[in-house]
């Protein structure tokens, strides 16, 4: 016979808990191919002389689509077509204030960095590293909201539509 405890059998909270890191893996493996496919535009606009507000926001809007695609698929097997007031919007609130917090980091170091007069190449890697650590900060912050309140356990139950339009 299995001991319940609070109300959960070991065997399924070690599954639960099993399950929970594994989408854990899956976000933060998502979240890095968002983050390089954000690189590369905030790369390119930095070199091009663009102003760090400038960069990070097509920076950050290019990873988000890729984000939401594959988040809402892989890590929570989400399938059809997204449900605008039950998915698309609360996910759009989670990644936009995350994407405010990168956009205001990376905007704030290179404001920092402007005086030091740093060759243009040194000035990049610098701003392109707040980005980066930005993205790592809110990463934790999006994954429990995510989680919590969009697609996880807190999430409403209702299934996503199933059509192909």
């Amino acid at each position: 016979m299995t001991t319940v405890t609070n109300g959960v059998r070991p065997r399924t909270a070690e599954k639960t808990r099993r399950r929970g890191w594994a989408r854990l893996a899956r976000a933060a493996t998502t979240s890095v191919a968002a983050t390089v496919v954000s690189q590369v535009v905030l790369l390119a606009v930095l070199a091009a002389g663009g102003a760090p507000a400038v960069a990070s926001a097509p920076a950050w809007a290019a990873g988000a689509v890729l984000n939401f695609l594959v988040t809402r698929r892989w890590v929570w097997g989400r399938t059809g077509r997204p449900r605008v007031r039950r998915e698309l919007l609360p996910y759009l609130a989670v990644i936009g204030l995350g994407g405010l917090a990168s956009i205001g980091l990376t905007t704030l170091a290179g404001s920092l960095l402007a005086p030091l007069a740093l060759p243009h190449f040194w000035w990049v890697v610098l701003v392109d590293g707040a980005y980066v650590a930005s993205y790592a900060v809110v990463f934790v912050v999006k994954f429990t909201l995510l989680d919590r309140l969009v697609f996880g356990r807190g999430a409403a139950r209702t299934p996503a539509t199933t059509s192909r339009s």
